[in-house]
């Protein structure tokens, strides 16, 4: 697995809007993991894909109508088999984080990846998407050497009261003692 010119080979693409420069493309600096399942706590079926394309069908689901109007995106996303899709070149900048803030600094989309994990804060997430955070976090670390282990955090941790995912359910000691 590798990245060229903020692609990773080991991903299917599929390209969102929801991006734009980052003010310094040499700040990459902070990783956040996410997660996500629409509907809420369903898992498989294009959904998120399609949000983040910007192409959601608000009468699909009841849940879809409040957040079909949104532009956001993420880096990648992991789903629950630990395929990987990427929505977003590394080198610039995804709408992941929304208002946040990490170590003083807000707008923490200029300086971060964002990954997202196809789960829900109560659900236990897959072996299989622990390896492959776990691949993808390697070669990352080695990419970009501004991320530290230090600086790989939840969504939770950078917008604490607005959000909790991942949740509960992801093991941070798990994932973090699997990095070599």
């Amino acid at each position: 697995m590798k990245i060229t010119q903020g692609w990773l080979s080991a991903s299917t693409q599929l390209v969102s809007p929801n991006t734009d420069q980052r003010p310094d493309e040499a700040d990459i600096s902070l990783l956040v993991v996410h997660s996500i399942s629409l509907p809420p706590e369903q898992f498989g079926g294009p959904y998120v894909g399609q949000l983040f394309s910007n192409c959601l069908d608000p009468n699909q689901h009841p849940y879809f109508a409040d957040i079909a109007h949104l532009k956001v995106s993420s880096h990648l996303l992991i789903d629950r088999l630990g395929n990987i899709t990427q929505f977003v070149p590394f080198d610039q900048r995804a709408w992941h984080a929304g208002v946040s803030e990490f170590e003083g600094r807000d707008s923490c989309n200029d300086f971060s990846i964002g990954i997202e994990m196809e789960g829900a804060d109560n659900i236990a997430y897959t072996d299989a998407q622990y390896d492959m955070l776990t691949a993808v976090t390697q070669v990352l670390l080695e990419a970009y050497p501004l991320i530290t282990r230090e600086r790989i955090v939840g969504h939770m941790d950078i917008a604490p009261g607005r959000k909790t995912d991942p949740g509960p359910a992801f093991d941070w000691a798990r994932y973090k003692s699997a990095l070599n």
